[in-house]
């Protein structure tokens, strides 16, 4: 009878003790749009909880997140530069892209608006009459995705990728930063909508000027903003190789490409970033 007892007793501090197991850890490394808006706080918590998992997300510059990736500091990147993204699959950094979702960029600015850019349809426009006027501009100057979208279109205006002048400020900063800069010099900058829109409350001097209210509402086709998630190459060393691929399933599932559609609707009236992944395109 006793020896029953003790063995019950030790199956119960065993099955306690796997109850009690530490996480498994996902290193993601992704663009401070996806933290800064918030979106990741919302949906992280289900893929942790559901996978007995923690998610250590560093939050850098797409070029930063890149980099974290080719030297095997991360297990999968949430990034947004396609042409790049193409390029670190195509030299075996990673081992493949998913779609995840797409939002936009706009270009904010003073309500006043100096250059008189508010309402033109095309963002290179736009520069160009910023810069004629030599009215401040600040840029991210930090190897982002929205930088490299930024330097695109610059060279689309007929300026060099990053222009020379007093009026042009590269902060090397990170959107959040970069938007309370522009906010208290009151200066333009280009940004993600979905990180505007989330920081917006505290940001008393800027406005959208160019992108419409809407991503709909959006005439520039180069101001969409794609991003995709690459599990790193396990080549790369200490790679959780199992749980990546879990990350990239759950992330483009149509579950959570819901919870994306959903994410800002109540607050701002309208979607942060809008799912498409190949699960959700053919549903």
């Amino acid at each position: 009878m006793h020896a029953r007892f003790f063995i019950l007793l030790l199956l119960v501090l065993l099955m306690l003790a796997c109850g009690r197991s530490e996480p498994q850890v996902l290193r993601l490394a992704t663009t401070t749009s996806t933290d800064d808006s918030g979106l990741l706080a919302a949906i992280l918590p289900d893929f942790e909880a559901r996978y007995h998992a923690r998610v250590d997300v560093v939050a850098v510059g797409t070029g930063q997140a890149m980099a974290l990736g080719e030297a095997g500091d991360a297990d999968v990147m949430l990034v947004h530069a396609r042409s790049r993204e193409e390029q670190f699959v195509a030299d075996g950094h990673g081992t493949a892209r998913f779609d995840v979702m797409v939002n936009d960029f706009v270009i904010v600015g003073p309500p006043d608006d100096p250059a008189g850019v508010k309402g033109m349809p095309l963002a290179q426009d736009a520069l160009a009459a910023i810069a004629a006027a030599q009215v401040t501009f600040a840029s991210r100057g930090d190897d982002s995705g929205t930088h490299t979208k930024e330097r695109s279109l610059w060279l689309a205006a007929g300026y060099n990728a990053d222009p020379a002048g007093e009026w042009y400020k590269s902060l090397g900063q990170g959107m959040g930063d970069t938007l309370r800069f522009a906010d208290e010099v009151g200066a333009y900058t280009l940004t993600d909508r979905g990180t505007f829109l989330a920081q917006q409350a505290s940001l008393r001097s800027l406005v959208v000027l160019v992108g419409g209210a809407t991503i709909a509402a959006n005439e520039d086709p180069a101001l969409l903003n794609p991003y995709s998630v690459i599990p790193v190459n396990p080549d790369k060393g200490n790679i959780n190789v199992e749980l990546a691929q879990t990350f990239v399933t759950w992330l483009t599932s149509v579950e959570t490409q819901q919870a994306i559609s959903e994410f800002g609707i109540d607050t701002f009236g309208q979607p942060l970033f809008y799912p498409d992944s190949a699960a959700w395109r053919e549903q």
